[in-house]
């Protein structure tokens, strides 16, 4: 009987041997490589006239912007008012587009530039900050980011 009791005391010390060399192994390994966080999301809304929504959309593209639809608008002047301030027409175009929180100061700044440089083509943009996506091929999808790894 006591052969037998001092054979599993061997065994579970064994066991625990081996228990201890793993976990000093897994804590010695050098990390290979840092992981950041991802890039957050905005969701880009911009108005611009309908005429120009082409080339709106093709300048926030440019941007790694890679989902964007457009909607229709209509401004909220009566025709008196748009008679008065001589404007034709109060069509527009809403566009929304994904952008990443780093791009999103960029394609800003270009379109502010647009709107005052480019004759008829007034508009406004913002951005609202993106608090979730589910999945990570879509997630990879929006932000332009399609080897997996860090955007950049």
């Amino acid at each position: 009987m006591s052969n037998a009791v001092n054979e599993a005391e061997k065994k579970t010390k064994r066991t625990a041997v081996k228990t201890v060399a793993r976990r000093t192994v897994s804590k010695t390994k050098a990390p290979t490589g840092h992981k950041t966080a991802p890039q957050k999301l905005k969701m880009l809304i911009t108005v611009v006239p309908r005429r120009k929504t082409e080339y709106f959309m093709d300048l926030i593209q440019s941007f790694d912007a890679n989902m964007q639809f457009c909607s229709t608008a209509r401004g909220t002047a009566s025709s008196d008012i748009l008679t008065l301030m001589g404007l034709e027409e109060n069509e527009k175009r809403v566009i929304f587009s994904v952008v990443r929180e780093d791009m999103a100061p960029r394609v800003l700044a270009a379109l502010e530039e647009k709107f005052t440089t480019i004759k008829n083509a007034k508009g406004i943009a913002m951005t609202v900050p993106l608090t979730g996506v589910i999945g990570v091929a879509i997630y990879q999808f929006l932000a332009n980011n399609r080897k997996g790894g860090k955007a950049t």
